[in-house]
Parts: C-alpha cells; structure tokens; sequence
C-alpha cells in the first residue's frame, strides 16, 4: 500500500469511527468530518495546514468533541482531527502518525491512582477508558515530540503522565482555596491569572494578568518533573504549566476554546501556539525525509546483551523505533574500550573485545535485517534510506583497542569501522588524553600514533581528536593529510570542560575541511548539570557554526554512555533539535548540512 493510500485510510477509518451514526440513525453531535484533509494526504501533497489532532470525550454512543474546540483550531489555522477514545496503542500511534500537533480537551477526573494516592470516597467522576486512552496518548506523542496544547482535564493529565500530582477536591485538600466552579456562563471570566514573565505563556497572551473562566474541582499540586508553573490564581491554585522552552507543551486550566470560539483573539492565540508549533514541527519531518540525519556517537553497544534487542523500543536511548521516532537516518554504534594494563598480553586481550564488541553490532543488525543495515560509505546510507532502513555506521572509541600493532587498522577498516578515536580519559600508545588525569606521556602523538594516523589516512579511516590533548590534537592536525573530525565534543567558550575545543581548535578544524559534532552530554553543555538542556546544547551548535562555519559542525549524542540533557533523551528526541535551528532561521540546505551533509563529505573525502 502506498503511503499516501495508507495515510487516507488511517484518517478515514479515524473519522467513520467518530462520525457514524447513533441506534436511532441520527448523527453524533459535536464532530466534523475531514474528507478534504484526507483527499490531501491521501495525494501525499504538502497540505496547506498542519492537521492537529483533538483528543475526545466518552459518551455512551462512542467519542466526541465540543464544537468550540474544533472551530478554535480551524480558526486557528489548523485543519482538525478528532482522535476517538481507544486503548489500542496502535491506533493511537497511527493517528499521532497523520498529525504535527495536539489538543487535549477538558473533561472528567484523573484517576487519583496514576499518582499514587486513593481516590477520596465521592469525590472523584472517573472513566477508566478514558484514563488509559489519554495517559497513553500523552506518551506516545511525547515519544514523538508532537507539539501540546492542553486544557483543564488536558493539563492535569499531561501532569499525570509526566511524574507530577494533583488535588483530588481542591474544596476538601486546599482549604484557602476560592471557588473553581463558576456558575456563570462558560463565556463569561469569573477570576483572574497571574502569568510568569518571561513564560511562554506570557508571550503567547502578550500579558502577565489574564481574566478566564473556571470549571474544575481538581488542580495541579506537586509539578511534573521538567515543567514550570506559569500561571496561578489569587489563592495559589496553579492555573498553567510548561515544558518551553525545551519541549513544545503547554496547558492550562481554563477553557479558552468557549472564549476563542466566541471570537476572544487574546484566547484564540493559545490555539494559535499549538498550529504555529505544529507548523514548525510539520516542516522539520518532510525536511528529515529529504535530508540525511546522523548522529556520530552511541554507546549503545555497551547495551548489548543475549535478549537485548536494538528492534524493540527498549529502555536504553538509542533503538530502531526511537530512531523512527525521531526520524533519524543513520547512527554510528561504537566499540568502546575501557583502558586497562597496555602489556602484551592486556593489549591481545583488548584487541579481541574489540573484535568481540563489533560481532555484537554484525548481529544486532543481522537481527532486524528488515529494519536496517551496515553502512561504510556515504552511498551506502543513501541506499538504505531509498529501501526505508535506518544505517548503522561502525566506529572504535580508544586507539587502544588496536594494541600495537597498525595491521589492526587494516583489519577493523574490513570490518567496517569509519572512524577511531585516538585515545580516551588516559594516555595509551597513541597519545596523550585531554583528561585531568593524563601524565602527557608523550607530550602529544608517541611515535606509534603518528604512524596510526598516516596509516588511517592511507586506509580511509576518519581520524578523531575527540578526548584528545591539545598537543595530540596540535600534532594530529599536522600529521593527518586528511580532514579530521572531533565525533563528540562542545564548544569550551560556553562550557570550560577539558573534553570541548577552543574557538581556536575549532577554526583549526575548520581550516583543515574537517568537522564539529556537539555533543549532547550535559557536563559538556552546561557547568549548572542538572539544569543542561537542549536550548544550550542548540547554544552551541549556533556558536559553533559562527566559529567554525556552516559546513564544518555536526551532531553526535553520546547516547548510552552519558549524553542526554533536557529536552533530548534519546533518538526519539533529535527531531527537536532541528525545531529549534529552524526556530532560529536556519535555512533547510544549512539544517542538511549539519545534520548529515557534512559528515558524510569528510567521510568521502577521506575515503578518497
């Protein structure tokens, strides 16, 4: 089945399910039907409008939605479509698949047990079906990165699934609290919001104070992990949430559809957040279609064990599904060597884990043979995105795992290695390591190591001066007859860490044709840990490529072995980087070149 065929088929099976007809033949009230979207995709031509999916009440005839919130998005510039109320996870994940952004609509209680807590005795009106549907609707479009707008039950959902609580009666748990029920119309505001500066809520609203209405009885209490609370009314109940500037969700506690579709403008921008988000996030997918996505560094080898599976979403940052998720193309799995004694006997036993750690990687893709391949060339990567699989690329990380002896090279270029990092938090053969803890044994490049790096040359292997000292990085750049690259390293003027390159380091490579890959590790990104994001990890990129230039700065995790920052945790998260470089105004060629273009032109050329 084509996929324009199958995206017609999912909308319409999506709509006759929340468009049919009740018992007595009358049609559901409160939905609409969207056959022009789906003639649109089912022609698979850009459509003119992002679809925004609307998540569903559950009645006794099946799912619906209120009218307000369908003409909001319309209104908004979006095209709507409603998600019915289901538990299978797969038919939720199609209708994610037809959508760029979502609005999750108001409605009964959250089941007090999703947060740990027994439901009070009469307090709470709870839907099971509807629990589980939302909960799971909610992660598998955080999964994906969708672009949330959510609303009263939406909210306290979204603050559910992501690790937060909430009031189960704010009348009963929070005694200072105001009414929350109004009893007037639903277009009427009934109390005022104070709205954090610098939110972004507050640019959305373009104020921090706003009037709204209130029809609820249970509140966000304890916030979800990696959310800001941007909105309170007068007696401390939280009114709004966020997950920006990292993540593109935010909700609030009102009903802002009654007033948007009332003709309210100031509210009608909240749906126009979500459209314009989606719009973003609808631009970043087909130009991942187009463009060849590769991240130069993961662990993820260090994962493999007898059932572990890179075919299934396992737990780890780095799988097939959460690469499609991600819309990532191509990654480079790494056989990393820990450094022990570096006597003959220690180095043949360390060039057979290498050998042993890269049998590992042959069978894991042997395994989903369906789903991916061995990449060694630039071509080879375009062949399997032409056949719909993803690459996978072969890296070493410590010159170590060669022992002494330069036929290793030969023997791992065989066997697909693209590259090998000199040398990692120790001094080895090669070289000398950019760790506190090396004794600049050589002062730079040992006389073996500028062997290996001719030799590397001659082979076609990319040479790496990541974890490399600056003297090693000095002689590297001057041995190698090839472009260079640093697989996963940042900038040092936003971050003094001994692993990131001066701008000076960062021109050298530049100069040489080489290229940057930052590194989403977050004590690389950023000196406060805890709170190191995607939005500095971007901070680099951009710094980079003022520094550097536009062909010569890359992307690389480190996933399964220390990266991950806020806002991009694993695979599934890397399409949020291109939101935010072309929220930045990157142009789609510069994107292309940052995302794959470049990397994959100094593996050519070393390949020459």
């Amino acid at each position: 089945m084509k996929n324009g065929t199958l995206q017609k088929t999912v909308i319409l099976i999506m709509i006759s399910v929340i468009t049919g007809v009740s018992a007595d033949g009358q049609e559901r009230p409160c939905l609409t039907r969207l056959n022009a979207a789906a003639d649109a995709a089912a022609e698979f031509r850009p459509m003119p409008a992002p679809m925004i999916g609307i998540s569903a009440s559950h009645y006794s005839y099946g799912s619906g939605v209120a009218d307000p919130y369908i003409q909001s998005v319309a209104d908004a510039g979006g095209i709507p479509l409603i998600i019915p109320v289901t538990e299978s996870a797969a038919q939720l994940a199609a209708a994610l698949e037809a959508i760029d952004g979502l609005v999750l609509i108001g409605g009964g209680d959250a089941d007090p047990r999703y947060y740990g807590e027994e439901p009070l005795p009469d307090v709470n009106s709870i839907d099971p079906l509807r629990d589980r549907c939302d909960l799971q609707l909610i992660r598998l479009a955080a999964s994906r990165n969708i672009p949330i707008l959510g609303i009263c039950r939406g909210e306290q959902m979204i603050n559910v699934a992501f690790g937060g609580t909430l009031y189960q009666d704010i009348d009963m748990q929070h005694p200072n609290a105001q009414p929350h029920r109004q009893t007037a119309g639903r277009t009427e505001a009934s109390h005022e919001v104070t709205i954090a500066p610098h939110s972004k809520l507050a640019e959305i609203i373009g104020s921090n104070k706003l009037m709204t209405n209130s029809f609820h009885h249970q509140a966000v209490k304890e916030v979800a992990p990696e959310f800001s609370v941007t909105a309170t009314a007068a007696d401390g109940i939280i009114e709004a949430i966020e997950a920006c500037p990292n993540r593109s969700i935010v909700a609030v506690q009102w009903h802002p559809e009654e007033f948007a579709a009332a003709g309210d403008t100031t509210m009608l921008r909240l749906f126009r957040y979500v459209v314009e988000a989606a719009q973003t996030f609808r631009h970043a997918k087909i130009l991942h279609r187009k463009i060849f996505t590769v991240d130069t560094h993961c662990d993820t080898p260090l994962e493999f064990m007898d059932t572990f599976d890179i075919g299934r979403r396992e737990p780890n940052q780095v799988s097939l599904p959460k690469m499609r998720e991600g819309h990532l193309d191509a990654a480079f799995f790494i056989a990393f060597l820990e450094q022990e004694a570096r006597d003959e006997a220690s180095l043949r036993r360390v060039v057979k884990k290498t050998d042993s750690i890269i049998d590992g990687i042959y069978r894991q893709v042997e395994k989903n043979r369906e789903q991916c391949g061995l990449a060694r060339t630039a071509t080879d990567l375009q062949h399997l995105k032409q056949d719909g699989k993803k690459a996978i690329f072969i890296g070493i990380e410590n010159g170590y795992g060669i022992g002494k002896d330069l036929a290793n090279l030969k023997h791992f270029k065989e066997r697909g290695v693209s590259y090998m990092t000199l040398c990692h938090v120790l001094d080895n053969d090669l070289c000398d390591s950019s760790s506190p803890d090396s004794r600049h044994e050589w002062n730079g490049l040992s006389p073996f190591g500028r062997k290996a790096v001719k030799e590397m040359n001659r082979l076609g292997i990319m040479v790496d001066v990541s974890h490399v000292s600056e003297q090693t990085f000095n002689d590297v750049l001057k041995v190698s007859k090839k472009p260079v690259i640093a697989s996963h390293s940042s900038v040092k003027a936003l971050c003094n860490h001994d692993r990131n390159l001066t701008d000076e380091q960062l021109h050298a490579i530049a100069r040489k044709g080489g290229v940057v890959q930052i590194c989403l590790v977050d004590e690389f990104i950023n000196s406060d840990v805890k709170n190191a994001s995607l939005t500095d990890a971007v901070r680099h990129i951009i710094h980079a490529v003022e520094v550097a230039g536009i062909d010569h700065v890359g992307i690389a995790s480190d996933f399964d072995g220390g990266g991950g920052v806020i806002g991009c945790r694993g695979s599934n998260d890397l399409i949020n980087i291109t939101v935010k470089l072309l929220e930045k105004g990157f142009s789609d060629d510069d994107i292309a070149k940052i995302w794959g273009g470049n990397i994959m032109r100094v593996l050519t050329e070393v390949q020459k």
